[in-house]
């Protein structure tokens, strides 16, 4: 059953030490900061974190690795120019790193919600990205075979919620919430307001409320990244 409204560090409370946390945004745009701010709270270590950035600034997320609280991140693009909280850690050895392109990155979570296996794909064919792994010649063409990534907790940010789980988002805040709530075993999500079953449009409706756990309303302005 989904839990409507709750507080933040109570949906985040079962987030145990050496969890997989799949967090969704595309930099700032679409970061649940509220949850990530819970997390760190809740004082959960070793963490593996999947995302596609590696932190901005000293919020959100950079400020769950300056914790400490990280062991692991899996993220396409881990150096900008306000990155400099993974710099650190990174290049002192307290924190690890691995670089999946970022269309390898939300396939990977996808085929994960889907039950896939594993994938082929040209991507990192003949980088160091690509070393070690299985290649398959199809159709004149290497491959790379791929597998899934698959998290113990998804921590999400949509725009409105229904009471039934089912989830519209806004604009760019979109970005890897859809493929992330499908891939993990509990889905926490961050909206801005909480309408009653029926009210949102089905055509709007991107993410089901079946693969949705628990709705936490928070007082986070609306994204306005266009």
């Amino acid at each position: 059953m989904i839990a409507v409204e709750m507080e933040a560090d109570v949906a985040v409370g079962e987030i145990g030490d050496g969890a997989t946390v799949l967090i969704g945004g595309f930099g700032t745009a679409g970061q649940p900061v509220e949850l990530i701010d819970a997390l760190r709270r809740s004082g959960a270590r070793d963490l593996t974190v999947v995302n596609n950035n590696a932190g901005n600034g000293e919020e959100g997320l950079a400020a769950l690795l300056a914790a400490g609280q990280v062991r692991k991140i899996i993220c396409s693009f881990p150096r900008q120019r306000d990155s400099y909280v993974f710099d650190e850690l990174y290049r002192s050895g307290r924190i690890e790193l691995e670089v999946v392109p970022q269309g390898n990155l939300a396939e990977r979570m996808r085929a994960a919600g889907a039950g896939i296996g594993a994938f082929f794909c040209p991507t990192a064919v003949g980088t160091s990205l690509g070393e070690g792994k299985e290649t398959r010649a199809i159709d004149g063409r290497e491959y790379v075979l791929e597998y899934p990534i698959r998290g113990d907790v998804a921590l999400i940010k949509a725009h409105v919620a229904d009471t039934m789980g089912n989830l519209v988002y806004r604009r760019t805040a979109r970005n890897f919430g859809p493929v992330m709530a499908t891939a993990a075993a509990t889905t926490i999500v961050q909206v801005d307001r909480v309408v009653e079953a029926g009210e949102l449009d089905p055509e709007a409706v991107v993410t089901p409320g079946i693969y949705v756990d628990r709705i936490v309303v928070t007082s986070a302005k609306n994204e306005e990244a266009a």
